[in-house]
């Protein structure tokens, strides 16, 4: 049996206590820090190849259903207006993006059907693919992942059972085994967990990597916000001599961007 599927380590949880339900639930999730650390190098061994082909202006896409094809599509969206860089990192959700709230049923099991809906973004030997599915036995996924390894591109996945489907069909598998669900097969918990920490690990590291974080901060943030926009201008202070907040905030919204905004500054061009 999947240890996905395995039953709980607590019995008749319709009888706890609200407080008993939370301990239980946390001591589970305690599991999953520990569980990722024995995959870093997994997890390492596939970021150093997608940093590779990202230099040479390649993608990573991410696909699931479910529960894990919602993290992938979370964690893309997430990239733009962290790192200020477009279509690095796209999520595919089985089903189209209705699935995100709606269940679709039965798309999962369509083999082709990642490959179809990676048809449209022209995929190439310099993206990556990554399949996401806790139970590494999702047919979507799998196929996504032969197609995709069969046309050049790199082929990786994050599922939470050892020796599965999903992970015999990519180069760089990542397996973290999380243990038993604290309800019984509900992978939404501790795998999905499991799942978005190593999701933040490849596309921050990533970004980290290509340089568009300087020191610990986001210096190529959109400005989308006032908080974003006093966080920037608070950046830029923190960067260089300047200790007019509003003369700091007119650079950032001038140049867009606190990279440039201090590069400009620094350079001369508004002293």
């Amino acid at each position: 049996m999947r240890t996905t599927e395995q039953s709980s380590n607590y019995a008749h949880l319709d009888q706890m206590s609200t407080e008993e339900l939370l301990r239980g639930i946390n001591n589970e999730d305690r599991n999953v820090p520990e569980a990722i650390g024995k995959v870093i190098p997994s997890i390492q061994a596939l970021i150093d190849q997608i940093v590779i082909r990202m230099r040479k202006g390649g993608r990573v896409f991410y696909i699931g259903a479910g529960t894990s094809g919602r993290l992938g599509v979370v964690d893309a969206s997430e990239i733009p207006p962290t790192y200020g860089v477009a279509d690095a990192f796209i999520g595919i959700m089985c089903g189209g993006d209705g699935a995100i709230r709606n269940a679709v049923e039965g798309a999962e099991d369509d083999e082709n059907g990642a490959w179809a809906d990676l048809a449209p973004y022209k995929p190439t030997a310099n993206d990556t693919l990554i399949g996401i599915a806790a139970s590494g036995t999702t047919p979507y996924v799998i196929g996504g992942l032969k197609a995709a390894r069969e046309a050049g591109l790199l082929t990786g996945c994050i599922t939470c059972n050892e020796g599965s489907p999903v992970a015999a069909a990519c180069e760089y598998p990542i397996a973290v085994v999380v243990g038993p669900e604290f309800v019984t097969g509900s992978t939404r918990m501790k795998a999905g967990t499991a799942q978005k920490l190593v999701l933040n690990m490849i596309s921050t590291s990533c970004m980290v990597l290509l340089g568009h974080v300087k020191g610990n901060k986001m210096v190529d943030m959109q400005l989308t916000n006032k908080k974003l926009v006093d966080r920037g201008t608070r950046m830029i202070m923190a960067d260089t001599d300047i200790t007019d907040y509003d003369f700091a905030k007119s650079l950032l919204l001038k140049y867009g961007q606190v990279r440039a905004a201090v590069d400009a500054y620094k350079a001369g061009k508004e002293n």
